[in-house]
């Protein structure tokens, strides 16, 4: 029997520093290549994004105006595989990654799988925000990014009706209507890793000593940036609440004071992590703080 095609949907915008490694880390996939199918959806570059992009895949489009309408393009009119992933350009694929994908979702009734997502960066605060993202994986604060097609076309895909904020949530509860969400929990085979590892270990994480994972390359932490970019997601939450509910289960966790604050650092024997790492915690919890003034003052002004 053939492996099931995949195809992979990466968004772009001005991605010249980050677009290589992410594609060399999809042709490094110990998948056969001629079972992955890439597709790079652009949105008008003005600098090397594309041309990078050319080197590896032939399929490099252009759609605006914002990233949904770049993944829905991707993902529902152009993708041709039975499974889809859809990644950002700052991403980087451990080399089993796709087959992993594969075999965990195999033979389940699953509709789409979480995968482990590791962020990357040298410094203190870079540092705080990889110990704060590895809470949230296979949690309903995590996203799902390999979804079988069938669900994925008759869910319709990433909201039309909003720009920003939680369009990842929003998806995977659409998806959740055909079924449920696993997650991929293998080793990686270490050996496999080419010369994107050591651009790894040089921002601070050693494969060797991880599974599985995607590596977010978000190395150069800026306050400012990292704060302006919360503030225009929580600009459509409210989009989001009305239309699942706010009494529902899903919200109440991935909105709500506990839960964010609390239930997801300590539920499952989490906590010990928090003992291990205490000054890593405190700053965790300092960037949630900032995180939440935002939220309840964009609430105040009624945005």
């Amino acid at each position: 029997m053939s492996l099931p095609l995949i195809s992979v949907v990466i968004t772009t915008k001005n991605e010249e520093k980050h677009i290589g490694n992410c594609l060399a880390s999809i042709a490094d996939q110990d998948y056969p290549a001629d079972r992955l199918e890439v597709i790079v959806v652009d949105n008008n570059s003005d600098d090397r994004t594309k041309e990078i992009a050319r080197e590896y895949t032939d399929k490099v489009y252009d759609k605006g105006p914002e990233r949904n309408a770049q993944r829905n393009m991707g993902l529902l009119e152009l993708a041709t595989g039975d499974y889809r992933m859809w990644i950002d350009a700052d991403m980087i694929l451990s080399p089993s990654l796709i087959r992993a994908c594969v075999n965990t979702i195999e033979g389940t009734d699953d509709v789409a799988l979480n995968v482990p997502e590791i962020v990357l960066g040298q410094g203190f605060w870079s540092k705080v925000r990889r110990f704060e993202r590895s809470f949230y994986d296979n949690t309903v604060i995590d996203g799902s990014r390999f979804l079988r097609a069938g669900p994925l076309l008759e869910s319709g895909g990433f909201a039309r009706d909003w720009m920003h904020g939680p369009d990842d949530w929003d998806l995977d509860k659409k998806l959740k209507q055909y079924g449920g969400i696993g997650y991929v929990d293998a080793a990686e085979n270490t050996s496999l890793w080419g010369p994107i590892k050591t651009y790894i270990a040089e921002r601070g994480v050693d494969p060797d000593q991880h599974g599985i994972s995607i590596y977010h390359d978000e190395s150069d932490f800026d306050m400012t940036y990292y704060l302006g970019k919360k503030r225009h997601y929580i600009t459509d939450f409210q989009k989001y609440i009305d239309r699942w509910g706010a009494d529902d289960p899903d919200l109440k966790k991935q909105l709500g004071l506990w839960y964010r604050y609390f239930g997801v650092f300590i539920e499952n024997g989490k906590w010990r992590k928090i003992l291990r790492h205490p000054i890593l915690f405190l700053g965790m919890w300092y960037l949630r703080a900032l995180v939440g003034f935002l939220y309840i003052t964009r609430g105040l002004r009624g945005a």
